[in-house]
This record gives C-alpha cells, sequence and structure tokens, in this order.
C-alpha cells in the first residue's frame, strides 16, 4: 500500500515535495482548470475549505491542461485567476498530468485506488474529486458534475 503522504509532487513554485503536510487530514483532492464550464466550483471548493479547515479538513487543487487545454497559464497567472476570481486560500499545486505515461504518481495512485465508470482508471475531465480520509484511504471519487455541495456530507461523515 503506497503512503499516500509520501508521493512526490510538485508546489506552484516549481520545488518538490510531498504531502506530509496534510497527514491525518481530510482531503478533497482535485484536477483543476480555469477556463472550463465547471470553473465555478472553485466557490464551493473554497466555501468547504473554510467551513472545515478548523476541523482537519483541505482542499488541494492540481492544475490539468489535458482537457481541451483548459489550463492554459503558468503557475503564476493560475494562482493570480484563483484568488482574484473566486478568492482562494486552499494549496494550488504545480500544473499537472492526470492521465498518460507523464501523468503525476499522485493522481496515478488516486486513479489506482478509485476508479471511475465501468471500472476505467482514465479521469474524464476538469474537476474530478478525490476524497481521502485521515489515514491516506482513497474512499471515494466524484464525477466533474458533482458539486462540491454535494460532497459535503460525505466529508462531514470522515471529519
Amino acid at each position: 500500500m503506497t503512503d499516500l503522504t509520501a508521493i512526490p509532487i510538485t508546489a506552484a513554485d516549481g520545488s518538490e515535495t510531498d504531502l506530509s503536510p496534510f497527514a491525518g487530514k481530510v482531503l478533497l483532492i482535485v484536477n483543476t482548470a480555469s477556463k472550463c464550464g465547471f470553473t465555478p466550483q472553485y466557490a464551493g471548493l473554497e466555501a468547504l475549505y473554510r467551513k472545515y479547515e478548523d476541523r482537519g479538513f483541505a482542499v488541494l487543487a492540481f492544475p490539468c491542461n489535458q482537457f481541451g487545454a483548459q489550463e492554459p497559464g503558468d503557475a503564476e497567472e493560475i494562482a493570480s485567476f484563483c484568488s482574484l476570481t473566486y478568492d482562494v486560500t486552499f494549496p494550488v499545486f504545480a500544473k499537472v498530468d492526470v492521465n498518460g505515461a507523464d501523468a503525476a504518481p499522485l493522481f496515478r495512485h488516486l486513479k489506482s485506488a478509485a476508479k471511475g465508470v465501468l471500472g476505467s482508471e482514465a479521469i474524464k475531465w476538469n474537476f474530478t474529486k478525490f476524497l481521502v480520509d485521515r489515514d491516506g484511504n482513497v474512499v471515494e471519487r466524484y464525477a466533474p458534475t458533482t458539486t462540491p455541495e454535494a460532497i459535503e456530507q460525505d466529508i462531514e461523515r470522515l471529519l
């Protein structure tokens, strides 16, 4: 079994890190994009983060440009957009691939642990969400159409 917190990730500034600062927290990990029809979900994600952060919950955003080139910006542009448009305060990491040979190790792990429709591992679009419990177990995968508000009860249950 893979220790989720030990999987290498890249911070928005390009430095290599991991998820160890989030050990013991309930996590909602999302592949995001700034120019997608689902982009307004940033507001709901931020609302969840602010409501439950003090109880050990975090939203982790990983921008991705693999779906319709809907995340064309660099890290600075993405951070500025998230902050200015949705007042995002949760962590937004470096842009990643979520599918294919260059898929980030974190997303390879998430997809393997929580398969999609008909057992598919591939992520179909932006704003696919993975809910992780305090022990680092991936407990649920949500479609891009699932709103953050619809996930709130599952988050409550894990907190």
